[in-house]
């Protein structure tokens, strides 16, 4: 019974992260199709994608900052998307949304888990300019060091990740309220301003190490 439940959960992963659009439209029509092992998979999924790239930005400073990073990374997300969430739903409902809580919060759900896959598909990329690049950096005429360098890959990675996970929930909205078009995805501001304060917060980029601030 137990196996069966984890496939089953498994298969709906699968499609939640492979077509988004049509994992949320059958919660919205058909009620509540979904086990709860299903969104505690979505979460973990999330939760597994941002430990692990945080992880990774530590690899410079050690295993300590290793853990802090992976530690801190999920903090950032998971606090960013809470406190943003009821804000989100409230916002969505003024503009004239009709849609459930539950489905809400399906949908930021659905973008978190894959955004977390994201993250853990950028790992190969990350650790191959941490430990390809040289100590002092040249670019054409620029000269700065490997952690700047390699910092700026991160933040690349994190604006494409960034960029793809509105995309995947304006779909997803979309998807749900066709009528609306493209207004809830602006809607996700909230979540990128907290998210980038508890960035800096934590210190996790390392600014202040690189002296920057």
């Amino acid at each position: 019974m137990l196996r069966e439940r984890l496939r089953a959960s498994a298969a709906h992963v699968g499609v939640a992260l492979k077509e988004p659009e049509a994992f949320a439209l059958h919660w919205h029509r058909q009620g509540m199709p979904y086990p709860w092992s299903v969104f505690l998979a979505l979460a973990l999924t999330a939760i597994l994608g941002t430990t692990t790239y945080g992880m990774i930005m530590g690899l410079l400073a050690g295993p300590e900052r290793m853990l802090a990073g992976g530690l801190f990374c999920t903090l950032a997300a998971g606090i960013g998307w809470g406190l943003a969430l009821p804000a989100l739903y409230i916002l969505n409902s003024l503009t004239g949304s009709r849609l459930r809580a539950s489905t809400t919060f399906l949908a930021a759900l659905v973008t978190t888990s894959w955004g977390g896959l994201a993250m853990i598909a950028s790992v190969p990329i990350a650790w191959f300019f941490t430990a390809a690049l040289p100590q002092d950096v040249r670019l054409f005429a620029l000269h700065f060091s490997r952690e700047t360098a390699v910092l700026a890959v991160h933040l690349v990675v994190f604006a494409g990740v960034g960029i793809s996970m509105c995309d995947v929930f304006r779909r997803v909205m979309q998807a749900l309220e066709p009528e609306r078009g493209y207004w809830p995805a602006w809607l996700l501001k909230p979540v990128r301003a907290i998210g980038g304060g508890l960035f800096h917060q934590f210190d996790f980029v390392q600014f202040t190490a690189l002296g920057w601030i």
